[in-house]
């Protein structure tokens, strides 16, 4: 239900500013959807809600396909490119709470409380945070997670992205915002992408209109500081960016499973530059997987700059044995 949210908020955008065209939207499940009994972190599968998508594409079946940004590895496979990057809803993780303990914050909860979260990120930061509380694994989509957390007594609350929460229209159920200080989020966390074939022109031209040139920049910054890191649903990698005054802000941290071992580190570089006129060959030029030719290529190259070196000093003060014990831990 979200993902078709998702699709149906881009295509009345795409409508609206292309009223002469048609647009025909195809469902189709992954391989994320299906396997509902595994943790996220264990399928050990980089394009886990894409590669279905991607087939389709290739094939020529669909021309443009929806994505939660935080989906989406930070190298595509050859021949796509995400063609547009809209603006970012709210990049925060929220918490919904059993409708027993409704009015209350995580550090009100009584000891034991356990929590649901799929993410290594959340638990690890979590767990550091509020070390009474339990932290256990809840799968599903949204309505399911939900339906578990109302109708059964297993969890005293969930955590949840604000975005998709937000989107479905159950703002109202958010019982508490969590801070960057709280919890840093997901790599491209509340953004959407379209991911569209690199060499099909017509439709990278067509979708580039719905580039957010803000949420572009963060984002590139955050995809290019998980791809050095080379980091993945198996690790706690998270980020907080911002924006301000042509100052772009990077928050970057990796973290143990249980979050006991941390790296936690800030950079900021200036992007800000004007629009050049790119003609020619730099048409294909594409920064972690993001092709915006209506950004400026020196700013997404600042970005991508900016989140190469953040990771670059995490690996240099023993990022690298955090995130591979982790990873091995998880594996086991």
């Amino acid at each position: 239900q979200l993902a078709r949210i998702q699709t149906d908020s881009i295509v009345e955008m795409l409508r609206a500013l292309y009223p002469e065209l048609h647009f025909e939207i195809v469902a189709m499940s992954t391989t994320g959807d299906k396997i509902l009994d595994t943790a996220l972190s264990k399928i050990g599968e980089k394009s886990l809600f894409t590669k279905e998508l991607e087939n389709a594409l290739e094939r020529n079946e669909v021309d443009l396909v929806v994505h939660s940004l935080k989906d989406l590895p930070t190298s595509l496979p050859p021949g796509f490119t995400i063609g547009a990057v809209c603006k970012r809803e709210n990049p925060l993780d929220a918490v919904v709470f059993h409708p027993k303990n409704c009015g209350k914050t995580l550090s009100l909860l009584p000891e034991k409380s356990v929590i649901g979260t799929s993410s290594l990120r959340r638990a690890a930061q979590l767990k550091k945070k509020f070390p009474q509380l339990e932290f256990r694994d809840i799968r599903g989509n949204l309505n399911t997670r939900l339906k578990k957390l109302d109708e059964r007594e297993d969890f005293s609350a969930i955590i949840l992205a604000a975005a998709g929460l937000k989107r479905m229209g159950w703002e109202s159920r958010i019982g508490q915002l969590l801070n960057p200080e709280d919890c840093l989020y997901a790599v491209g966390q509340g953004a959407l992408a379209v991911e569209v074939r690199a060499k099909d022109q017509e439709m990278l031209d067509m979708v580039s209109v719905l580039h957010d040139a803000d949420t572009v920049l963060c984002c590139i910054a955050e995809r290019a500081f998980m791809k050095r890191l080379e980091g993945g649903c198996s690790v706690p990698v998270a980020v907080s960016t911002m924006l301000k005054d042509g100052q772009l802000y990077l928050t970057g941290a990796v973290y143990s499973l249980d979050g006991s071992d941390s790296l936690k580190e800030t950079m900021q570089t200036s992007v800000n530059y004007p629009q050049q006129s790119e003609d020619g060959p730099n048409d294909d030029v594409q920064h972690v997987g993001i092709t915006a030719k209506n950004v400026p290529g020196q700013a997404q190259e600042a970005a991508e700059n900016l989140g190469v070196e953040l990771a670059s000093l995490l690996l240099s003060k023993g990022a690298k044995h955090i995130l591979s014990v982790a990873r091995q831990l998880n594996d086991a």
